[in-house]
């Protein structure tokens, strides 16, 4: 199976990223100078800014195309509250936290969620599940020359059929043969990202997976946790560091572009996430002590945050988040937050502008390119403290 074919899962609608590269290092300069803070941020509603208000040029050397030989062999760009920049490694995250702290984690795991197959009449498809909807139902996205219609038996993976039943937007539900998971698991590719450009390995079903990982659903992994290996979780919880879980299957539209210039005309996707009642006292409790709630990663951050904006004070939750946050937005529940580098013109992108401000941002991101450090899923992390 090649990587050709994969990137063609998504098609048109939800496989093309936009990212402005460099043509080389040498044209890094000019083209980092117009990253500078420029005055309108300060005083522009949300409503004025736009796409280009989050671009960054990125030369594709620094995209990881693998993960570092170890989890926690990757570099750390800490951007402390006060705005300013420091290159670490990952390990030196142990010495930041301090004991009463509270590391939220997304323990979704991700499914092996791409499938290859054809139609009765012979034409190819590509299968992508974004939702597992009952044991033996899901809806999927669906490359094929023609959709099929409501009724049609697809042969995946030369292996079961499945039935077309009907479609809810722009996703396909499909009848398996029997339990979802287990065809998955038995015949399906792990969905690596549309910019990571092997054919998944045996390497990546382990390495594309955190070590906590336990709710089987998401079809791309909640990068930011790819770092923390168990030793680094056993010297933080000796140190007094606490741990919590949320979960938010990630879905394939943390990989959609933003089509509207404008980010007030974006409509976000949807995923589904749950706060269990047991991470609502550790949040008390840390807020009692004195301590940091540390977001893992940006599907942490969304579920934490969507939850507060269903029920404040918090309350045990789950259900569907379309929660798009930009700069404006006013942070309820987290402090400070892990994540990796993300791409230009993205959401998430916002998202940590919103909680670092747009210059620090813009300044964190032409050091790490200057730096030269790895970009994206299998790339360095950040700890982005909030002012």
């Amino acid at each position: 199976m090649t990587r050709a074919r994969q990137l063609h899962a998504l098609g048109e609608k939800s496989c093309i990223i936009s990212i402005t590269f460099a043509k080389s290092a040498a044209h890094l300069p000019n083209r980092l100078s117009s990253l500078v803070f420029r005055k309108h941020y300060a005083s522009s509603p949300v409503s004025d800014l736009t796409l280009d208000d989050f671009d960054y040029v990125l030369p594709p050397e620094l995209i990881a195309q693998s993960p570092a030989a170890d989890r926690t062999a990757s570099r750390l760009l800490h951007l402390d509250a006060q705005g300013g920049l420091h290159d670490r490694q990952f390990t030196d995250l142990i010495g930041l936290l301090r004991p009463n702290d509270l590391l939220v984690f997304n323990d979704t795991r991700v499914i092996k969620a791409r499938l290859f197959g054809e139609k009765s009449s012979g034409g190819k498809v590509e299968v992508l599940v974004e939702r597992i909807t009952a044991p033996d139902r899901a809806l999927v996205h669906m490359r094929a020359s023609k959709s099929p219609k409501a009724g049609a038996v697809i042969r995946l993976e030369d292996a079961f059929d499945v039935t077309m039943l009907g479609r809810e937007d722009d996703l396909f539900d499909l009848q398996f043969p029997g339990p979802v998971l287990d065809l998955l698991e038995a015949h399906g590719a792990t969905p690596l990202p549309p910019y990571i450009t092997h054919t998944p390995d045996a390497g990546d079903d382990a390495r594309y997976q955190t070590v906590y990982a336990r709710e089987p659903g998401a079809v791309a992994a909640p990068t930011a946790g790819l770092h923390f290996d168990e030793p680094t979780l056993s010297q933080l919880k000796a140190k007094g560091v606490n741990t919590a879980f949320v979960t938010l299957h990630v879905g394939a539209g943390t990989f959609l572009p933003v089509r509207t210039e404008k980010l007030s005309e974006h409509v976000m996707h949807s995923e589904w996430y749950t706060l269990p009642e047991a991470t609502i006292k550790a949040i008390e409790a840390t807020r009692a002590q004195g301590g940091r709630v540390i977001a893992v990663g940006t599907t942490s951050v969304r579920a934490l945050e969507s939850a507060a904006k269903a029920h404040w004070p918090l309350q045990a939750t789950e259900g569907d988040t379309k929660l798009f946050i930009t700069p404006g937005y006013e942070y309820k529940v987290i402090d400070a937050m892990v994540t990796n580098f993300h791409l230009p013109k993205s959401t998430l992108m916002m998202l940590i502008s919103a909680l670092a401000g747009m210059a620090p941002i813009k300044a964190a991101y032409a050091h790490a390119v200057a730096q030269r450090y790895r970009f994206f899923s299998y790339g360095d992390a950040m700890f982005i403290e909030k002012p």
